[in-house]
C-alpha cells in the first residue's frame, strides 16, 4: 500500500510541478495591462482603474530603483504610486490633469490601482500617455478602455499602447 501511495503521490507531485512550470511560462508569454476610464455620473470626475500583473510592476520598480522590492519593503506603497503616476498621465491642451491617488490592492497576482481626477472633466480630446511597463517588457501592450454615456452624449472606445505608440487622443464617436 505504501508503494502504491508513494507512486501516486509522486505522480501528483510531478503533475503539480509540471503544471506550475507551464503556468509560470505561459504567464510570461503575454505582457498586457488594462486601464478603464469612466466619468462618474454624479461628480463628473474621471475615474481610472488600472490592472497589471503585480510581479511585473514589482520587477520593473526593483530594476529602476536597484532595490529588492516586495510588499514588506517600507516604501512599497510609495514606489507603486510614484511609478503609476509617472507612467500614466492624462492631459488636455498640454496641461496634465491633476489626479488623486485613491490606492491599490493586489488580488490573485493582479495589481489594481485607482485614481480619480480632482475636478470635473470629460473624455473627448483627452490625451492619454501610457508607458506602464512598456520600457521594461518588449512585448508589453496596454489597453485603455474609455466610456461615458449620458442622455445627449456617448463616448466609448479603446486605445492600445506599446513601444511604437505611447501617446494617443480620445476622439468623439460620431
Amino acid at each position: 500500500m505504501f508503494v502504491l501511495f508513494n507512486s501516486l503521490f509522486n505522480k501528483i507531485l510531478v503533475s503539480i510541478l509540471f503544471f506550475g512550470v507551464a503556468a509560470s511560462a505561459a504567464a510570461h508569454t503575454y505582457f498586457f495591462g488594462v486601464s478603464d476610464l469612466t466619468i462618474n455620473k454624479t461628480s463628473k470626475h474621471i475615474e481610472v482603474i488600472h490592472q497589471f500583473t503585480a510581479h511585473d510592476i514589482e520587477n520593473t520598480i526593483a530594476e529602476l530603483r536597484q532595490v529588492s522590492l516586495s510588499p514588506e519593503h517600507p516604501k512599497y506603497d510609495d514606489f507603486i504610486q510614484e511609478y503609476i503616476e509617472k507612467h500614466f498621465v492624462l492631459q488636455r491642451d498640454n496641461i496634465p490633469i491633476k489626479m488623486n491617488w485613491i490606492g491599490f490592492e493586489i488580488k490573485r497576482g493582479q495589481l489594481f490601482a485607482y485614481q480619480e481626477s480632482v475636478t470635473e472633466n470629460f473624455l473627448t480630446n483627452l490625451v492619454v500617455k501610457n508607458t506602464i511597463l512598456i520600457d521594461t517588457y518588449a512585448k508589453q501592450v496596454n489597453t485603455v478602455n474609455y466610456q461615458y454615456f449620458s442622455s445627449t452624449r456617448k463616448v466609448q472606445g479603446s486605445l492600445s499602447f506599446d513601444h511604437s505608440l505611447k501617446v494617443a487622443k480620445i476622439t468623439s464617436n460620431k
